[in-house]
């Protein structure tokens, strides 16, 4: 991590056991400053609002409302956070469910704590975070939609590959727009050319496809 101001962090999960143990994580890395904590996904979306964190740390399963309800109620505001699924289930329709949703990352409870601190650290700086043992998961999934083969095929504009390349670094809106020089909402339209173009649901699905992509070519 650098040496900038501290990621405000927002924990909602409804097991206090499991929110203490992470909570203590949090407070005893510089680069986080933990904010506040949630029991249930409505007092989440209360607190998001209240506090605006950078990240949010969001439990799949909860009595009152699903992970994915809540995901959803976040990213249809003009919420910045980015939310990171921490949660049990290993399922490749919960972690798609949640990545079409827009989830900014997809981790497992059972990580050691060294891996889960290492991978919000990552998170911070923008880059996808899936537990290592979903990634073959998610390519799986990808593979069984009829989408293009390469991203020379995929028929991007030059603007839209500009914006998938960004994309790829896990760039917000705001971000990309800045960086590009459009406004946020011309970000907003490319970003859905691109997945219409790639048949693609999500932001992360296609950075993940366009990285796989990439890589392929350049071995």
């Amino acid at each position: 991590m650098t040496s900038s101001a501290p990621q405000t962090l927002l924990i909602v999960d409804d097991h206090p056991l499991f929110r203490k143990g992470v909570i203590q994580l949090i407070q005893a890395e510089p680069a986080f400053s933990f904010v506040g904590e949630a029991a249930s996904g409505k007092e989440g979306i209360q607190l998001a609002h209240s506090l605006r964190p950078d990240m949010i740390l969001l439990d799949l399963n909860m009595k009152d409302m699903s992970g994915i309800e809540v995901l959803k109620a976040i990213k249809d505001t003009e919420l910045d956070s980015r939310v990171i699924m921490l949660t049990v289930s290993d399922h490749a329709e919960d972690l798609m469910a949640a990545l079409q949703a827009g989830a900014d990352g997809y981790l497992l409870k059972d990580m050691e704590p060294e891996d889960l601190m290492r991978q919000l650290g990552e998170a911070a700086h923008g880059k996808i975070t899936i537990s290592e043992s979903l990634t073959q998961l998610l390519v799986t999934s990808l593979r069984e939609k009829s989408r293009p083969t390469s991203l020379s095929a995929a028929g991007l504009t030059d603007q839209e590959g500009r914006i998938l390349e960004r994309l790829i670094e896990g760039k917000s809106n705001k971000l990309i727009a800045r960086e590009v020089g459009i406004a946020e909402g011309t970000v907003k339209v490319h970003v859905k050319h691109v997945l219409k173009k790639l048949n693609l649901r999500s932001r992360v699905e296609a950075a993940v496809w366009a990285d796989r992509c990439r890589r392929q070519t350049n071995s």
